[in-house]
């Protein structure tokens, strides 16, 4: 199976003068359910290169088994070292695309034609793709036919609650619940801060970082692994 990583580019959390970027344990717990798996993994950012790391997950309290085992792989490092542009990536050649989240992709995935339109491509091909914490920011102008993609769909996401907790609630440019209820999807949630993930038939969406491996399991499931 060959799975295509979709990871932000935006490192500036709005005006606070405070970074952001991606979510590592986001990234790391996904990363090695795939490659456990026996995926063929490739990663892309908008930028390519380097994806920004969210300084907040790679505090000694953010830390995971996932989090750690990245941290001694010089494979793994590499490959996150160099990124494909998102333009030059092609759904054709994957079999699921896994967005990891962190607020960055509320800025970038969110506007990005080059992702709305990979995106578009993969359901279009009916293939699995799959999104945990702020990562369904991507889908917010991801169309299918006339309708916004998310419509009817059963997501969950990044709650509001969770955002009022970690301080962002007025930073963010867009709260990630009430977006996907404006565009139509049936937002529901679990508890804060524990692992909730709903499967819509080839959409996964995981609520926050305690997800991010049963998002990625989820995935696999779709996929028949």
């Amino acid at each position: 199976m060959k799975i295509l990583m979709v990871l932000t580019s935006h490192e500036r959390l709005a005006d606070t003068g405070k970074k952001t970027g991606f979510w590592l344990e986001e990234f790391a717990a996904p990363y090695y359910t795939f490659l456990d798996a026996g995926c063929d993994i490739t990663l892309a950012s908008p930028a390519g290169g380097q994806p920004p790391l969210d300084p907040k997950s790679d505090e000694p309290a953010a830390q995971t088994d996932a989090t750690r085992r990245f941290k001694e792989d010089k494979d793994a490092q590499e490959k996150l070292n160099h990124t494909k542009k998102l333009a030059e990536v092609n759904a054709k050649d994957f079999d699921a695309v896994f967005y990891p989240g962190g607020h960055g992709p509320l800025w970038d995935l969110a506007v990005s034609l080059d992702s709305i339109a990979l995106i578009e491509n993969f359901a279009s091909q009916n293939k699995p793709i799959a999104f945990v914490c702020h990562a369904p920011a991507a889908l917010k102008n991801v169309k299918s036919g006339e309708d916004y993609f998310i419509k009817d769909k059963k997501v969950t996401g990044f709650s509001n609650s969770e955002e009022k907790a970690v301080g962002l609630y007025d930073d963010v440019p867009f709260l990630l619940e009430d977006m996907l209820k404006d565009r139509g999807a049936y937002y529901d949630k679990g508890a804060d801060w524990s692992s909730f993930v709903i499967t819509d038939g080839n959409l996964v969406t995981g609520q926050n970082p305690a997800s991010s491996e049963a998002t990625a399991q989820a995935l696999l499931k779709v996929l028949g692994q």
